[in-house]
């Protein structure tokens, strides 16, 4: 479970990740598809080892991938023996990629974060060498908040721009940080180069990243990573709020929801982690 005993949809794990079930019928579609997303995570695999992933016999696992392989959901390799994914399951991505919009996806999921506590939710990209933020959940402490949606921010004094600059390449955020300067903000805002990419660094080490006062004074705010389903990061989900309310303290404590929910997100967009 996620921390705060937040869910997001994902289900409480038992076994690989899912409640065991008694309906015999239930379960074989629950085997099956659990095949499929082995066979996404390691490119190829043996029936023994589709097998062992389950905790079911060699026989079982057999069934389960034959069936799939009649429907063109998974192929065996040249390797006799081994399995991996099939066309057929282009023909069902293909009806999938027009409905992945992250704004759409995330909604659900950064309106329970936002409830849980009681804070600003935010889904940005970037555009150019800004942030911007495409949809906002307010939480029950934050009615007077202001509207960040489609404003341009500067990505060095956000969280989230922090977390895009840390999963671009190095040539790519020199570029967009030298097109857009280090500019001042507040007292706290951080213009030394240096100390920027050691945040950014630990950005991408930690899986997260926060802002202290430095877009707006009296602003706190820390932010995660959304990937997609190749894994690239295409947007940050950030929670944020006043600073006597959100400290430093209070932004630990909160941190693993929020990376929980973005992976969450991430999981909506097609990311298997």
């Amino acid at each position: 479970m996620t921390p705060c005993g937040l869910a997001y949809g994902l289900g409480v794990s038992e076994r690989n990740g899912r409640a065991e079930r008694t309906d015999g019928g239930v379960q074989s579609v629950d085997r099956a598809i659990s095949v499929l997303e082995i066979l996404a995570r390691r490119g190829e695999a043996r029936v023994t080892e589709v097998a062992t992933e389950l905790a079911v016999h060699k026989s079982t696992a057999f069934r389960l991938l034959a069936a799939l392989e009649e429907r063109e959901l998974v192929e065996q390799t040249q390797d006799r023996g081994k399995y991996r994914l099939g066309f057929g399951i282009l023909r069902l991505a293909s009806a999938v990629p027009g409905q992945l919009d992250v704004t759409h996806q995330s909604r659900a999921i950064c309106e329970q974060l936002a409830s849980q506590l009681g804070e600003t939710v935010n889904i940005a990209v970037r555009r150019s060498h800004y942030v911007v933020n495409i949809d906002q959940a307010r939480g029950p402490s934050a009615v007077a908040t202001h509207n960040w949606v489609g404003e341009l921010t500067p990505l060095h004094a956000t969280s989230s721009g922090k977390v895009l600059l840390a999963y671009m390449t190095l040539d790519e955020r020199r570029k967009v940080l030298s097109d857009s300067g280090l500019a001042r903000l507040t007292a706290h805002t951080i213009t030394s180069q240096r100390e920027l990419e050691a945040q950014v660094e630990a950005a991408a080490r930690d899986g997260f990243a926060s802002s202290l006062e430095e877009l707006e004074e009296g602003l706190n705010a820390v932010a995660a990573p959304v990937r997609d389903h190749t894994g690239g990061v295409i947007a940050a989900l950030s929670v944020s709020g006043p600073v006597y309310r959100f400290t430093a303290d209070r932004m630990r404590e909160v941190t693993p929801d929020v990376v929980a929910a973005a992976a969450a997100i991430s999981h909506r967009m097609g990311h298997l982690d």
